[in-house]
């Protein structure tokens, strides 16, 4: 039998099904070509990889599965971001997936790449059975205060979800609801609904200080998303503050009051 070329091994490996893998990996091993040994080193490490992924993704599910067991249908997974910036609103998300998504590489948006959170929020707005955003504002945290600013939000995430839950998972946060539920503390790295919520959430987030960002230059946001670095300090003490910053959180509460 003729050798394949390199460029007909690479091709091959990329589309090669599971059945056929073993004999032909074996024809690699004995190939004593350092670019096919090179090949073949590359793709058993995304095989790895690969079973990694899935290995996580199996573990994150383990909340869903056992809930599908007990006969729930649509749960929904429930995590904010945005409770510690000193600008910007809070921003909860709900999201219900279908029984058979898969998402590799799904985990706690903080964990993540701006870039892998963008791909994996594509995936999980198309793919989603519903998701929701609770957004509350600067202005109203500072009537109600950050704890309650946060349960409206995830409260109204839930309540705009086009299809019902029958099920809550929730990051670390106990809600009055008519549903049951179950708060998970560090959810956003134990269940993939709980990990898909901290992503819409992120995200959305995300786009909405940089959208800020345009309009108030001086303070950085399109890095730092409101959080209190120095340049976003220094910006408060030298430019003043604008009505997306939190007027009851410190040092801004400090400033305004000298």
């Amino acid at each position: 039998m003729e050798k394949l070329t390199i460029s007909q091994i690479e091709v091959r490996l990329k589309t090669i099904q599971e059945n056929e893998q073993l004999d032909f990996i074996k024809i690699l091993q004995e190939d004593d070509r350092k670019g096919v040994q090179q090949l073949l080193a590359r793709w058993q490490k995304e095989q790895e990889h690969r079973k990694q992924l899935r290995e996580k993704f199996l573990e994150m599910s383990q909340y869903e599965q056992k809930l599908r067991r007990q006969g729930y249908q649509y749960i929904a997974g429930i995590d904010e971001v945005g409770r510690g910036p000193l600008a910007g609103p809070v921003v909860a998300a709900a999201v219900i997936l279908p029984e058979n998504i898969y998402l590799p590489g799904v985990d706690d948006s903080k964990k993540l790449s701006e870039q892998r959170r963008e791909e994996l929020y594509a995936q999980i707005t198309e793919q989603a059975i519903a998701y929701q955003v609770g957004i509350i504002s600067a202005a109203e945290i500072d009537q109600i205060n950050i704890y309650e600013a946060t349960k409206k939000a995830m409260l109204a995430c839930v309540a705009g979800l086009s299809t019902k839950p029958d099920f809550l998972l929730i990051d670390a946060m106990k809600l009055t609801t008519p549903y049951p539920y179950e708060a998970i503390i560090k959810g956003d790295a134990k269940s993939i609904s709980i990990a898909a919520a901290s992503i819409v959430a992120k995200v959305t987030r995300d786009r909405m200080m940089k959208n800020l960002h345009e309009q108030y230059p001086d303070y950085g946001f399109v890095n730092n998303m409101g959080y209190g670095t120095k340049e976003h300090l220094e910006a408060i003490k030298t430019v003043g503050i604008t009505s997306y910053h939190r007027k009851s959180f410190a040092p801004i509460k400090d400033y305004i009051g000298n």
